[in-house]
């Protein structure tokens, strides 16, 4: 494909950006669902961020622990040094949240300073991509950006070059072209919840966009019935508008009256009584509805929509209840997994050494058994031979770095019999 018809691909990636984003912080307006409130109640428009914690629930479970090479008992020493020195701890949950709310998101390998190459994550605005229809790998990708002088600039990246464009007075211009010769374009993107047919994804907060905007009607409702009618409310009879009055002695505006802050009638003819409050056990029936839709659709275990008992549940219960979200995180492991999986061969093939095409991508344990039971399982496979030390650490949730220092302190059993 050519720059231009890219650069024409550009908003296929970020279509619906700002509405998936309204969703996530929860800025969504009930004016944009054709529900229109009065200016002075405004203040009482509510939403639910169902969104944010259900994006959230799955990324606060995708931690990579290290990458391991084929044939290696741990996990590889270099590649996790590339990793921290790019800050990839941090720029990873950047990368797969905008991934889960964004559907996509993107990794860039370049050349880096010393002998490690610079990592770093994009998310698609400025974005454009070409698949490969048979393997669906990238084949040409565009990205926009703005350099340190601010000055429009695009870099082109392509299977054995890249090439840099800036933007002057009469379009486009090359600006370099740096030859890196990969054989692979060095931008790998993260997909959530790709299809067939659908190969740049879904965003994770799909399902439960429609029941937000219906729970946010229903608890606004809530604010204004609270305030209108659930609290006794006031009747007068014989008064008129200029009669409501506030401590001072000056009138009140119209909707405070009609809500009932009034403290005072000027008219001593007037008569006054009050109405029995409002149940509201309809609306937060509704809500809890919607409640449990959303966890039916999303796996979110109930507690996390706050349903609670007065008997706790036990650590078997929650685990089960856990279930369907353990194995939605570990999906997104093995998506988001093949990517850096990628990445990594592309900083290999970078810095001469190439191989890494059976490499997996170590990941912590989504689900949340105790220590007790971890530690259990392990030393039974250790005891029984299937596992070496360093793997046995692993699997009880031992980092990379701690893994490293407990190999440094483990002090031989012949040493130690005789006091050394």
């Amino acid at each position: 494909m050519s720059f231009d018809q890219l650069m024409r691909g550009i908003p296929a990636l970020t279509r619906d950006r700002e509405r998936y984003e309204a969703y996530f912080e929860g800025s969504k307006r009930l004016d944009a669902l054709g529900v229109t409130l009065p200016p002075e109640v405004r203040v009482l428009e509510i939403v639910a961020n169902w969104p944010r914690l259900v994006v959230e629930s799955v990324e606060e479970r995708l931690d990579v622990e290290g990458f391991r090479l084929a044939g290696a008992d741990s996990t590889d020493q270099r590649l996790w040094d590339w990793w921290q020195r790019c800050d990839l701890d941090n720029k990873s949950s950047l990368a797969h949240l905008e991934s889960l709310v964004q559907r996509v998101s993107f990794s860039i390998v370049g050349p880096g300073t010393g002998d490690a190459p610079a990592i770093t994550v994009h998310s698609a605005k400025g974005m454009a991509i070409h698949l490969d229809p048979v393997t669906s790998e990238p084949v040409e990708v565009l990205r926009l950006y703005r350099d340190l002088d601010s000055v429009d600039a695009a870099a082109h990246y392509l299977t054995d070059r890249t090439v840099y464009y800036k933007k002057g007075r009469f379009g486009w211009k090359v600006d370099k072209t740096v030859v890196h010769g990969l054989g692979m374009v060095p931008v790998t993107p993260f997909v959530n919840r790709g299809r067939i047919d659908g190969p740049f994804g879904r965003t994770e907060m799909a399902d439960v966009m429609s029941l937000t905007d219906a729970c946010a009607r229903s608890l606004t409702n809530v604010q204004i019935t609270q305030e209108m009618v659930s609290i006794p409310q006031k009747w007068v009879m014989g008064a008129t508008a200029a009669d409501f009055v506030d401590r001072n002695g000056n009138v009140v505006p119209k909707w405070q009256a009609y809500i009932g802050h009034v403290l005072a009638i000027s008219n001593p003819d007037a008569k006054a009584g009050v109405f029995p409050g409002a149940d509201l056990r309809g609306f937060t029936e509704v809500v809890n509805l919607y409640a449990r839709l959303v966890s039916s659709l999303s796996g979110l275990p109930s507690h996390y929509l706050g349903f609670s008992s007065d008997n706790p549940a036990s650590a078997e219960a929650i685990q089960s209840d856990e279930g369907r979200l353990v194995k939605r995180a570990e999906r997104k492991q093995r998506s988001f997994g093949a990517s850096w999986e990628r990445t990594m061969r592309i900083a290999l093939r970078l810095y001469g050494s190439g191989g890494g095409e059976r490499l997996e991508t170590v990941w912590r344990d989504p689900s949340t058994p105790t220590l007790a039971a971890k530690t259990d399982a392990a030393v039974k496979l250790f005891e029984s031979g299937l596992l070496p030390a360093d793997m046995v650490l692993e699997l009880i949730g031992f980092s990379a770095e701690q893994r490293k220092r407990a190999a440094e302190l483990r002090i031989d059993p012949v040493l130690s019999a005789v006091g050394l």
